[in-house]
C-alpha cells in the first residue's frame, strides 16, 4: 500500500517531513513486530514456567472456560507461537484474528465487571489490544513480512 506524499506545507515543523517520510514505511512494521514481542513472554511463562499451564488451566476452569486445560494451552501456543508469527509476519491475518477472538473474550468475558481502568482488572488493555490485532488483521503483515515474501496472504 503506497500513501500519497507528505505535503510539508501543513506539517506545523515543516524540516521533520524529511524524518517522517523516511521511517513511514517501517511505522506498521513496529506496530506488528511490537504485538508480537509484547505476546510472547505471557505464552513462555505458560509453556515454560513449571506448574504455569495448570495454574493456567485452573483459572480458565474458574472463569467457566472449560476444558480449562484445553483452553490454557490454546492461549500459551497462541501468545507464544503466534507472538512469534506475528513478529516475522507469517499467517499474520489468522493469527491476529486469533488474538481478537482471545483479547475480546479477556475484554468482555474476564475484565468488563471490573469497569474500565487496566489499574482497577478492566477491560481496556484487553480492547486495546483486541483493536490493535483486528488492525493487524485488516492490513496483513505488510511490505516486510513472510507473507508478503510469499507473495500470499489470507
Amino acid at each position: 500500500m503506497t500513501h500519497p506524499p507528505l505535503d510539508r506545507s501543513k506539517l506545523i515543523i515543516p524540516a521533520l517531513g524529511g524524518f517522517y517520510e523516511k521511517l513511514s514505511p517501517y511505522s506498521w512494521l513496529m506496530v506488528r513486530v511490537i504485538a508480537g514481542v509484547l505476546l510472547i513472554p505471557h505464552g513462555y511463562g505458560k509453556l515454560f514456567t513449571p506448574g504455569a499451564i495448570d495454574g493456567t488451566a485452573g483459572f480458565m476452569g474458574s472463569i467457566g472456560l472449560v476444558p480449562g486445560l484445553f483452553w490454557a494451552w490454546v492461549i500459551a501456543l497462541l501468545e507464544f507461537a503466534g507472538g512469534v508469527m506475528l513478529v516475522v509476519g507469517f499467517l499474520t491475518r489468522p493469527i491476529a484474528a486469533m488474538v481478537v477472538g482471545f483479547m475480546a473474550v479477556a475484554a468482555f468475558y474476564v475484565h468488563w465487571g471490573n469497569g474500565f481502568l487496566w489499574t482497577k482488572g478492566g477491560y481496556e488493555y484487553p480492547l486495546m489490544w483486541g483493536v490493535v490485532a483486528l488492525a493487524i488483521l485488516f492490513r496483513g503483515g505488510g511490505a516486510y513480512s513472510v507473507d508478503r515474501r510469499l507473495g500470499r496472504e489470507f
